[in-house]
């Protein structure tokens, strides 16, 4: 056992506020601890930190190694064996004896890395970051593109490590099963206690509730404090104006009164200004979330879309999946599932006429004169270097109702004028969220719109979908998601 011991940091981004404010904390390398919070909160740059990637003040300590997953993969194109082996020394046997635990075949070990799935990909870096039995391992959003029955195979994998790690994903369920401890980046404050995710969600609900009431109570007797302070303005301005309008007065007295009552005045306006200050000091530490709208275009089509035996493939492969038929009527929402690799993606290109796809059989029929909103997996990098202004301009919207999206959505106003390449995954995923809600389109096709983003922005996109129903088509792998919609469920099965 060892201590990981973080004394008095602080970090800041160059421009930007701290992230992190005298922070100190002590972890036990046996813990397996989900580091949670919302969207640029910091925990990608707190895992940062601890690697030494990133300077900051304060002092961290540990008699221990780390490993960070997901490891950047140099030549993606070679084989996967020589490809790790090429930026990391482990042995070939070393990787095997993990992918028996990750039920993964040692024969993806001879294809090139570009080739694997999403899932076969992840098998493989986690089967890197876990070879080292002494190590503590730092597992950056591991769940991202994972079908339900590979979350399932990694989450056993992590249950049956006896080292410890901290991970940070956005699957409630998933975190629920792999971790004894949280450490949660709060709005206010750092917050480290033991359990799960439940147990936290629990707790913070039960304050939430009662520090509700209290932020109310502080509202009210900031308000009327307020009302106090213009008051006492006003007396010292009245005061003012008689000494101005009244000429026949004896201008002494009144200038003597107006002299005693303007100090009075002053001197209670700042106790009463410190009051408020303290008091709104004293506002606690609870997540808002804002409902958000989509600008949906009804069309006059009954059936928006209809596939009947379709099969797909890329040039030079065999089929994608077993033929499929569907119909998505106006107002439905089906779900694609499937396992990583079974062509859901694909299907989604084909649907708009994506070059690099093939229908080998069947048929797609989209109705007339559909306006498409499509969310990616990940936008292209040539939006990375502009600024939302920029964004909004190119893409037709108005910019104040961008930002609005964007506060909404849990980004702060100090990082709007940050370029998209400067934000956080998550947040660069809120950005493209929020361009597609303001779009006008008729059918909705979003391609695992979760990913990257925390569960307060899962919540808002359930209960946008429950109150506008938009026709929607989406491959997404969340359970809890899933349910929640009430969607149309269509299986995808490989050949």
């Amino acid at each position: 056992m060892s201590t990981i011991s973080i004394k008095n940091l602080s970090f800041a981004y160059n421009g930007q506020d701290l992230l992190f404010d005298n922070v100190s904390l002590s972890l036990d390398s046996q813990w397996k601890l989900g580091l949670l919070g919302r969207n640029g909160r910091g925990k990608t740059t707190l895992l940062n930190i601890i690697q030494g990637k990133l300077d900051y003040s304060g002092k961290i300590s540990a008699n221990i190694d780390f490993e960070y997953f997901p490891q950047a993969i140099s030549d993606k194109d070679n084989l996967t064996l020589y490809a790790i082996q090429d930026k990391f020394h482990v042995e070939q046997w070393e990787l095997k004896k993990e992918f028996s635990q990750l039920q993964l075949d040692p024969k993806v070990l001879w294809q090139p890395f570009n080739t694997l799935s999403g899932g076969e990909q992840t098998k493989v870096l986690l089967a890197l970051a876990f070879k080292n039995k002494n190590s503590f391992v730092l597992l950056d959003e591991p769940t991202n593109h994972l079908d339900a029955h590979t979350r399932q195979q990694v989450a056993t994998y992590l249950n049956n490590k006896k080292q410890g790690f901290i991970i940070t994903s956005h699957d409630r369920d998933f975190l629920n099963q792999v971790i004894d401890h949280t450490l949660v980046i709060e709005a206010q404050n750092i917050r480290l206690q033991q359990g799960d995710y439940a147990r936290y969600e629990e707790q913070k609900k039960i304050e939430d509730k009662s520090n509700l009431a209290q932020n109310e109570k502080l509202k009210r007797s900031i308000s009327q404090l307020k009302t106090s302070a213009t008051q006492k303005k006003n007396w010292a301005r009245s005061a003012e104006r008689e000494k101005e309008n009244n000429s026949h007065a004896d201008k002494g007295f009144i200038t003597a009164k107006a002299a005693r009552v303007m100090k009075r005045s002053t001197t209670m306006q700042k106790r009463i200004e410190s009051q408020i200050k303290d008091k709104e000091g004293l506002l606690t530490n609870i997540e808002t979330i804002n409902p958000l709208s989509i600008n949906i275009e009804p069309s006059h089509h009954r059936d928006i879309l209809t596939v009947k035996n379709l099969t797909l493939s890329y040039p030079g492969y065999t089929d994608l999946f077993k033929p499929i038929s569907f119909n998505l009527e106006q107002g439905q929402q089906i779900v694609i599932n499937g396992d990583n690799g079974s062509g859901k993606s694909s299907l989604i290109k084909a649907i708009q006429k994506q070059d690099g796809v093939n229908v080998t059989g069947g048929s797609i029929y989209l109705a007339n004169n559909l306006k498409i909103n499509y969310l990616k997996q990940l936008e292209n990098k040539s939006n990375d270097n502009i600024t939302l202004k920029k964004l909004a301009e190119n893409n037709s919207l108005e910019y104040n109702k961008l930002l609005n999206v964007l506060h909404k959505l849990g980004i702060e106003r100090n990082t709007f004028t940050n370029r998209i390449c400067d934000l956080s995954a998550g947040q660069k995923k809120k950005v493209f969220l929020a361009k597609c809600l303001l779009k006008p389109a008729n059918l909705y096709l979003w391609d695992e719109p979760l990913n990257y983003l925390d569960t307060f922005n899962q919540d808002q996109i359930i209960q946008l979908i429950k109150d506008y129903r938009p026709t929607m088509l989406i491959i997404e792998h969340d359970s809890r998601f899933i349910e929640e919609i009430d969607a149309d469920i269509i299986g995808l099965h490989k050949l």
